[in-house]
């Protein structure tokens, strides 16, 4: 049975509140450079916001859920490098060719793997740190125009760097906020 679903320990309310701490994503276009900025800059600062919420953490703070039937904060942690290599390709894909079609990757399947369910965290803060670090330099080099070359996705469609900017700044405050949330529910 699903947790997701009004059936869950809360109201659907409540459950949407703890899959979705900081809301649903939403793009806008048009953004100012001086907006495209700011998002750079919060992807820059998510691994140093991640390693400080995580620090001295326990193996069993670990491996507590963010929500019923959600990930552990290691899985969630170990997803977002996952996440943002994949999110760092289809940018640098966009960029050299045109229009390309990337692939999708199962990331309910890869929390599921060893790596995410057991590896120490801090192999992924490190990954973390270094692709963010070659990233946004990526992205700070880019003129306004290149922000609207774009990839195809073949679940969503056509997806413009500036909504990909947006996504993963967007991406990196959810997961914060799920672990953040849970440490102050718990008294962390």
């Amino acid at each position: 049975m699903s947790m997701d679903g009004p059936e869950a320990n809360g109201s659907s309310a409540e459950m949407e509140g703890l899959k979705y701490p900081v809301g649903r994503f939403r793009a806008r276009s048009g953004l100012t450079p001086a907006e495209r900025g700011s998002r750079i800059e919060e992807m820059a600062a998510l691994p140093g916001d991640l390693r400080a919420v995580v620090s001295g953490l326990s193996p069993r703070q670990l491996d507590t859920p963010y929500r019923p039937a959600g990930w552990s904060v290691r899985q969630v942690v170990h997803h977002l490098p996952d996440s943002h290599m994949n999110g760092y390709v289809r940018c640098k894909l966009a960029v050299t060719e045109i229009d390309p079609t990337v692939k999708t990757y199962g990331e309910a399947a890869w929390a599921e793997l060893a790596d995410a369910r057991g590896e120490d965290i801090e192999s992924s803060l490190l990954l973390l740190e270094a692709l963010h670090r070659r990233w946004t330099r990526f992205l700070r080099s880019l003129d306004g125009g290149q922000f609207q070359r774009a990839f195809l996705h073949p679940e969503l469609g056509r997806i413009t760097l500036e909504t990909n900017l947006q996504l993963y700044a967007w991406h990196g405050r959810h997961h914060l906020a799920h672990i953040t949330e849970l440490g102050e529910r718990l008294g962390w």
